[in-house]
């Protein structure tokens, strides 16, 4: 039947004129067309109705609400199963004006057959506000609310309970799919009279997850102990934090356990081979010369070859062990040996002809070789950290040696860690006799192209091996110790330039990386208090970076540190985000104000733009900073400048530059932004040539490239040149 046409009539005992003399309202719902479609008089006073015909004329359905449609529809399914009367409290809208009322419905066939139902109305309900708001609340609820009798038999189910059920007479335990889920629960309320729990239930939407909270209570009708159950489904909740908890063990580019779930891994291996007893070895995979791919042929071809290398070691590893992404280009793999100490330089072998098969990617085909080094439990190490190291420790030892090579871990090896504190000895000297340099690379705001920043970036001018990048020495100084002089230096140098360019008329923010050594050091606010107070800097123009990695965990010195920070009025950016393990409730947790997207996702925009998009979209959700790290194209800053993105810094500007040369770009600004050029509306810097021409500086300019210095103020020198023609 169409929902809209003539309503069937009803038969002739239920239209007999006996039925208008009775006070009871009576009226007759059509459940397909939604139309009430017969009242007897009280009933059609009740719905301020002047016949029935007029009546029938109004499709309820206009102003029904899904929560109640829904209901109506749970009504007609149990009248079609043959239920009987039921009574329920409802507000009913007449001409819109609410009328509340006891109402007893039951089954009723049409005279076509089909299912409508008979309702009853008893005396209209003088309930309080609060009583009618929440019978209505009860039934327009998406949370599901039952009462269990003792056997866990259901004694009543609101709306969202019933729609929710898999089977109409399930008892309580029948809900969980999991029964140990039913019984800790149960052990629960046994115990304080209540409990709660988050678990898989059997719905008729499939298996879903739903918090369930139960506690004892009595039923309203007999006094006899009854169980009040609600659950709530947090579903898409729980999926997304599987999805954030397999994202924080996880490496996002070749899917491989990262750090954290690397630890777990090996450290529950390490438990069973020592129950077997069992020996276990550790072999750390290191691909060779692969910043030379990086550098020369850029990251997605590095991507690419690390994602070929990941299959690679998962099919040579197989089922005897597993796989995980160290870092960088750093694999590591468990390899269960039964006994047979000799299956790892086996296995080593496997991956090393694995590895060496030319890879392609993209147009181009590369050869790959890797260095391992293998530390074997328990002979070489008892837990994690220890075998790790000296897999490390070996791996370096065959890396010496020359590419494509694999050495067992020997403790004669730690004669390196005597060349270790030779470097120590060599970083102590730069310290004293002042061979370090904090160079700067600008940060530009993209709304107006004006320079908005600096990032402090340390060099090393070394007495024989030139100007030394921070990747070949931070590390070693983070190992020894000394990064904490250093960054203390590095620390002072900023806030001193910072407060130098103020004082030039320059309103720049300089921020500054600190490692995690520094940020865990009880003593760093101070520090910070201090350096501040002595080079009279602006806090707010000062900004600390860490690396989200840092926020994982429950440090409560690292917290402190930055609370107190916050404090100080300095601002707190995440450097690299993306490449870490935080989620959004990490960071809302913390006064984090700026977020760092990594190169690696601008590198990658053309390929795989989704982890940008997230980014920033996350950046926008928390209200904060947005800066692109890596920013190498055109089309890269048209990417982020079409997305809001507020800062960018990188190559397609300039590398870092010696505090000078940043003196220059910042006069050349000034005097571009006095005076722009009048023909096709373009300042005259958009053709500005590199200001460093230092010999060998391989940061400034890749090879066969044109000069990367190509923005700077293009908005405000045009905004500027308008403004003055309007004049």
């Amino acid at each position: 039947m169409d929902p809209v046409s003539a309503p069937v009539p009803i038969a002739d005992p239920i239209a007999a004129p006996s039925m208008d003399d009775l006070g009871t309202p009576l009226w007759i719902y059509d459940f397909d067309a939604a139309r009430v479609v017969w009242a007897n008089a009280a009933g059609l006073r009740l719905w301020r109705a002047a016949s029935c015909t007029a009546l029938a004329a109004r499709d309820l359905r206009a102003d029904m609400t899904p929560s109640i449609e829904a209901r109506l529809l749970q009504f007609r399914d149990d009248f079609l199963r043959g239920a009987g009367r039921q009574s329920e409290t409802w507000t009913l809208y007449p001409d819109g004006r609410p009328t509340t009322l006891r109402v007893v419905f039951s089954g009723h066939r049409l005279a076509d057959g089909r299912m409508a139902m008979l309702c009853e109305g008893r005396a209209e309900l003088s309930e309080t506000p609060e009583r009618i708001r929440s019978a209505e609340a009860l039934l327009h609820t998406p949370v599901m609310i039952t009462l269990h009798d003792p056997n866990g038999l259901p004694l009543y189910r609101n709306p969202a309970a019933r729609h929710s059920r898999a089977s109409a007479e399930a008892r309580f335990a029948e809900r969980f799919v999991d029964p140990a889920d039913h019984a800790a629960l149960m052990e629960a309320i046994a115990a304080h009279g209540h409990g709660m729990t988050v678990a898989k239930v059997a719905t008729a939407r499939g298996t879903r997850w739903h918090e369930i909270s139960a506690r004892i209570c009595h039923d309203a009708v007999d006094g006899s102990p009854a169980l009040l159950v609600t659950e709530t489904d947090v579903t898409a909740h729980k999926t997304a934090e599987i999805r954030i908890r397999y994202l924080a063990e996880h490496d996002t580019l070749t899917g491989l356990p990262n750090r954290s779930g690397l630890r777990d891994e090996l450290a529950r291996r390490i438990a069973a081979a020592a129950e077997a007893p069992d020996s276990l070895a550790v072999l750390f995979v290191d691909l060779d010369r692969f910043k030379t791919i990086n550098d020369s042929l850029g990251h997605s071809t590095g991507d690419g070859i690390l994602v070929q290398a990941a299959e690679r070691l998962i099919d040579a590893v197989g089922t005897r062990g597993f796989v995980a992404r160290f870092g960088g280009d750093e694999f590591l793999v468990g390899l269960d040996l039964g006994g047979n100490d000799g299956a790892a330089s086996d296995m080593a072998g496997r991956i090393l002809a694995a590895l060496e098969r030319p890879m392609r990617v993209g147009p181009r085909e590369l050869a790959v070789s890797a260095s391992i080094g293998i530390a074997v439990h328990p002979r070489d190490g008892g837990d994690v950290d220890t075998l790790v190291r000296h897999a490390d420790v070996a791996m370096y030892a065959a890396k010496e040696h020359g590419a494509g090579r694999w050495a067992v871990f020997d403790p004669a090896m730690m004669v390196d860690v005597e060349q270790l504190l030779h470097y120590e000895t060599q970083l102590r000297r730069a310290l004293d006799q002042g061979e370090f340099e904090v160079w700067w690379q600008p940060r530009l705001s993209i709304a107006t192209g004006r320079i908005a920043g600096a990032e402090a970036l340390l060099r090393w001018h070394h007495p024989t091996q030139g100007l030394v990048m921070p990747g070949a020495f931070i590390p070693v100084a983070e190992r020894t110790g000394l990064i904490d002089k250093i960054g203390a230096c590095v620390l002072r140098e900023a806030a001193l330039q910072q407060r130098a360019w103020a004082d030039a008329g320059h309103d720049l923010t300089v921020s500054v990386n600190l490692s995690a050594r520094q940020f865990r050091d009880p003593a760093l606010p101070r520090m910070v208090e201090e350096v501040l107070r002595e080079a009279g800097c602006s806090a707010k123009r000062l900004q600390l970076e860490i690396t989200e990695s840092l926020l994982i965990g429950d440090c409560r010195t690292s917290a402190a540190n930055l609370d107190a920070l916050a404090a100080l009025g300095l601002s707190i950016a995440i450097d690299d985000f993306g490449t870490g393990y935080s989620n959004l409730a990490t960071l809302q947790r913390h006064p984090i104000d700026t977020l760092k997207i990594d190169r690696s996702f601008v590198a990658t925009l053309e390929t795989r733009p989704a982890l940008a998009e997230l980014i920033i979209g996350m950046c926008r959700l928390l209200d904060m900073q947005i800066v692109a790290e890596g920013v190498e194209t055109e089309e890269q800053l048209a990417w982020l400048e079409a997305r809001n993105c507020h800062e960018y810094q990188g190559y397609l500007f300039s590398p870092a530059i010696p505090a000078d040369d940043f003196d220059n770009l910042l006069r050349r600004q000034d005097e571009l932004l006095a005076s722009p050029r009048t023909d096709e509306g373009r300042s005259p810097l958009w053709d500005l040539v590199p200001l460093v021409r230092r010999e060998g500086d391989l940061e400034w300019q890749v090879p066969g490239e044109a000069p990367k210095v190509r923005r700077l103020a293009i908005a405000g020198a045009v905004e500027a040149f308008v403004r003055r023609e309007q004049r």
